[in-house]
């Protein structure tokens, strides 16, 4: 299912989620035309796959669960060899790249000396080599230490600053919520939400409510039936998950209705750990 819908938009840093098992790498592997899908069809960049792979393919980078190289070659080396297959522009595009991943200075040492994350980079300039419109990185801050990860965060960003869309697969949530302008929740090959990054974690119906009388307005929503729970915390905040069908402006009408002063009135805005485990736990919850 998740392959007959159109998630993407163009020049964006695009987060795939996820739990283990859920299907990402699957989907990408369908949509690079490794795998057939056993339904519906694909189009990349607007050409149907597999039909039209390699003209597809000749404006995608990608990485597919971890970079493999010669490990017992230079890292220029291994972007010659790359750059041999990739049209008659990639062979000058080496230094170049190398110097954008930051790896000059590394470049004429075996890559079996490389680190992990020196690896990761090494892949993303050997993806960049064709020059694509459109880059897939699975887990590319997968095992990365923090420094790792920032410089890889700067580095894609980097990337979409130039007009490229990006697709990261990943299951650090925080890392997504910091980068990523749009994200996809898959699970069990499905589709479960997608949107801009505010618009997901914003997702959850609970409203903070600040106001003169909080015990009156406590017993003004119970008694009008307008809400499933509500808690007070230690500075009289309200926070009202509202039935079905109630809206934050009747929340606000039934109160100044019944002489209820109210100050503050918000949507709760969880983050998208927070609702990414509320959106599969109602998933799984329904099998």
């Amino acid at each position: 299912m998740l392959a007959r819908r159109s998630i993407l938009k163009d020049g964006r840093l695009y987060g795939l989620l996820g739990p283990n098992g859920a299907g990402k790498t699957t989907f990408i592997r369908m949509v690079l035309g490794l795998t057939r899908p056993s339904s519906g069809g694909i189009r990349l960049l607007g050409l149907p796959m597999p039909v039209q792979r390699r003209a597809a393919l000749a404006e995608v980078g990608a990485i597919v669960e971890e970079p493999r190289f010669h490990l017992h070659l230079t890292g220029r080396e291994n972007l010659r060899i790359a750059a041999a297959v990739r049209g008659p522009a990639a062979p000058g595009r080496v230094a170049e790249m190398l110097e954008r991943v930051r790896l000059t200075d590394r470049a004429d040492e075996r890559v079996g000396s490389y680190s992990l994350g020196m690896r990761q980079r090494l892949g993303i300039a050997r993806c960049l080599l064709s020059d694509p419109r459109l880059l897939i990185l699975d887990e590319p801050m997968n095992r990365l230490d923090p420094a790792g990860i920032l410089e890889m965060r700067h580095l894609i960003r980097s990337l979409v600053d130039e007009g490229r869309t990006v697709v990261v697969s990943s299951h650090l949530l925080d890392e997504v919520e910091k980068t990523c302008d749009l994200v996809a929740i898959v699970d069990s090959g499905r589709l479960l939400a997608a949107g801009p990054v505010g618009e997901i974690a914003q997702g959850g119906r609970d409203v903070l409510v600040g106001c003169d009388d909080p015990a009156r307005a406590t017993a003004v929503l119970r008694d009008r039936q307008a809400a499933a729970d509500i808690t007070v915390d230690d500075s009289g905040m309200l926070r009202i998950t509202p039935v079905p069908g109630v809206t934050v402006p009747t929340i606000n009408r039934l109160m100044v209705e019944a002489g209820v002063q109210v100050g503050r009135l918000e949507p709760v805005r969880a983050t998208l750990e927070e609702r990414f485990l509320e959106i599969t736990a109602n998933v799984e919850a329904a099998k």
